[in-house]
């Protein structure tokens, strides 16, 4: 089978990657750098501690994918809740994960404090632990993707951008070309991609800030604060902090991160630490949502499938993605195909849906 991936992020090399092992003839598109959009830009956490089992167990897939690559850095994942309503959902979460065979445990606020002296617990009232979590570097996993996709037989054009005459029809600015299948894994840009050939899904952008902190001297776990909706995880020597998000037009957005954002990210560290740190670099990205926070993930058309609205877990869940977009475009049987098929189904929607783009980093799909 001949496939074209247009789109060079995580989702779109993993397809490419899955496709070209089961021996299908590969072309990625991409219009710009590899990982030059939401990829690029990720804050790299990576995590299986979902309540929900079928997130867990494609949480859990994309990590063993990313040991086998030797993308995955183990690093300890904390959230906590600072008042009795979010108190009561992590500890909620925590029994759902549980269950669900996650290695995660409640701390009291006195457990967490003497596990990582350099946090200030006070406020706190219950904190989870995910001690199997990770994180990845966004740089790292691209590559690495795509060298990989190209030893198995994928052929990559970047600075490509193209178009569709027809599902299976992609325009370049030099040629037209056919194919058997095509897979739109290009973030915010599938939508319009799409929308040329007739065919409508229910996608929004919204604009997600990052920044790193210089150097700090303490031991800390990623973190989320689910009451003041900020998280952080280590980076080198330093921290990636991010908070939340707004909906914006993707074709008009500022990459540059917001001043206040900034000064509220460094405070928000401090009042959890015993830190002072200052900001090295800062950005910010565009992100894809639904309107039930779940992705849209397989055919929409003969011959068409798209892969976006990741709600700021492409990165994390690419590889697993990847495999299940590549074994229902060769229609393989796939170890997460159960019960996913329903939940990413992109048609599930008309695409006229009115929805507000939430862009919380530690959303679950169904929430």
């Amino acid at each position: 089978m001949n496939v074209a991936v247009v789109g060079g992020g995580a989702v779109g090399l993993s397809t490419a990657l899955a496709l070209g092992r089961h021996g299908a003839s590969v072309t990625v598109f991409e219009r710009d750098e590899l990982g030059s959009g939401a990829s690029g830009r990720a804050a790299g956490l990576c995590y299986d501690a979902f309540a929900d089992d079928v997130d867990a167990a494609v949480a859990a897939d994309a990590i063993t994918r990313y040991r086998d690559l030797d993308l995955f850095e183990p690093q300890p994942y904390v959230w906590v809740a600072r008042d009795e309503s979010d108190a009561a959902a992590v500890r909620e979460q925590i029994a759902g994960m549980q269950r669900n065979g996650v290695a995660v445990e409640a701390l009291t606020p006195a457990e967490l404090g003497d596990r990582y002296p350099a946090l200030d617990t006070s406020g706190i009232e219950v904190a989870g632990l995910a001690s199997d979590a990770g994180v990845l570097d966004p740089d790292a996993v691209v590559a690495t993707l795509a060298e990989t996709a190209r030893e198995a037989g994928s052929t990559i054009e970047t600075e490509t951008p193209v178009s569709l005459a027809s599902p299976t029809t992609v325009e370049t600015p030099d040629e037209t070309r056919t194919f058997d299948a095509v897979v739109v894994a290009a973030g915010p840009q599938t939508k319009p991609l799409v929308a040329d050939i007739g065919v409508s899904v229910a996608l929004k952008a919204y604009r997600a800030q990052a920044l790193v902190t210089e150097p700090v001297d303490a031991a800390l776990p990623s973190f989320y604060d689910a009451t003041r909706e900020f998280y952080w995880r280590p980076k080198a020597d330093a921290l990636l902090v991010g908070d939340g998000a707004h909906e914006v037009d993707p074709t008009e957005w500022n990459p540059e991160a917001d001043a206040e954002f900034v000064t509220r990210s460094l405070d928000r560290v401090e009042q959890s630490t015993a830190l002072s740190p200052a900001c090295d670099r800062a950005w910010s990205g565009l992100c894809t949502a639904t309107p039930d926070g779940a992705p849209l993930a397989g055919q929409v058309a003969d011959g068409l499938w798209v892969a976006t609205g990741w709600q700021g877990h492409g990165l994390m869940r690419a590889p697993a993605m990847g495999d299940y977009l590549a074994a229902d475009v060769l229609n393989r049987p796939n170890p997460i195909s159960e019960h996913l098929p329903d939940r990413v189904d992109p048609t599930r929607f008309d695409g006229s849906e009115e929805f507000a783009a939430l862009g919380d980093p530690t959303r679950d799909w169904d929430e």
